[in-house]
């Protein structure tokens, strides 16, 4: 049995111990999965594109037509409070947590249970914090395996939602073949990883699959179109099929852990070619570096 942290959360304007926090069982959240949640990076105790991952919630929240309940600067307020309590028990326990995230969950609240959304009820607020576990630097040196699967998730990927049944079931398929994720198409074109959004190389460009309701709008999305920008590498979304990604020149992951993190196997065999093969390549690298500085630039 896991021990659960003696952290400080928020729970429906209470701060209190992680382990103290209750909810109700009739909340949708545990009987449906009916809410949603939002992850949000902080380095050296700075969020990282705060006002991004607030604008998503909002997007979420209101595909599932539940109101926000609260504004920007309670939000803000309420992760830099849980930053510096973080920050504060690891340096009273002698581990200090350089980076973070804070975990936001939002349900529609607690109601008898019936499939019909009811109208008359509070949504539930829970955070927390916890020590960001980054790539590790021979991950980064040497790059991650992934393995391959059929997309058979829900069809609403855009809304970040917490039911995650189908991306636990397709990222233990890679747990199981001791890979780092798992990478999934659906009608044989990429849609995403069980926890990442999914970037191939080719001929020099970056290239993503489009958005749509397949696919989570990762907040690196934007962001890696920025950096290709500020380094001078051509970036487009547009459908990329099953062959492409397995012919592809570099492949690599983001999210909000991950950051960029390159994939140099795939099913078991190496990404890339020539002397590259099965290397973090060059694009990658120039990426990673402009990742770096926006985090220290782009955080609050």
């Amino acid at each position: 049995m896991q021990t659960i942290p003696d952290s400080l959360c928020y729970l429906n304007g209470d701060y209190s111990s992680l382990r103290d926090a209750k909810v109700s069982v009739l909340d949708r959240g545990f009987i449906f999965g009916d809410g949603i949640y939002e992850v949000v990076p902080a380095y050296g105790g700075k969020l990282f594109r705060f006002d991004e991952h607030m604008a998503r919630l909002g997007r979420s929240l209101a595909k599932l037509r539940i109101a926000n309940p609260h504004s920007r600067e309670d939000w803000l307020e309420r992760c830099r409070r849980l930053i510096a309590a973080l920050v504060q028990q690891g340096a009273v326990q002698q581990k200090p947590a350089r980076d973070q995230i804070v975990y936001i969950q939002i349900t529609r609240g607690v109601a008898l249970r019936d499939h019909v959304i009811p109208t008359d009820v509070t949504p539930t607020v829970f955070m927390m914090c916890s020590p960001m576990k980054p790539a590790t630097p021979e991950q980064r040196h040497a790059g991650v395996a992934c393995v391959t699967a059929r997309d058979f998730r829900w069809e609403r990927g855009d809304i970040k939602s917490t039911s995650l049944l189908g991306n636990v079931l397709a990222r233990q398929i890679s747990a199981d073949h001791g890979a780092a994720e798992t990478i999934l198409f659906r009608d044989g074109f990429l849609t995403e990883a069980a926890a990442s959004n999914v970037w191939v190389v080719h001929e020099g460009a970056v290239l993503g699959p489009p958005k749509s309701e397949h696919v989570l709008e990762g907040i690196r999305y934007e962001l890696i179109r920025e950096l290709c920008e500020e380094v001078g590498i051509a970036y487009n979304l547009r459908p990329i099929n099953e062959a492409d990604v397995f012919a592809a020149d570099e492949i690599f992951l983001s999210s909000a852990t991950k950051q960029v993190l390159p994939v140099t196997s795939l099913d078991g065999q190496p990404v890339g070619h020539g002397a590259l093969r099965g290397k973090p390549g060059p694009l990658y690298a120039r990426l990673h570096e402009a990742y770096e500085r926006a985090k220290v630039a782009q955080s609050i």
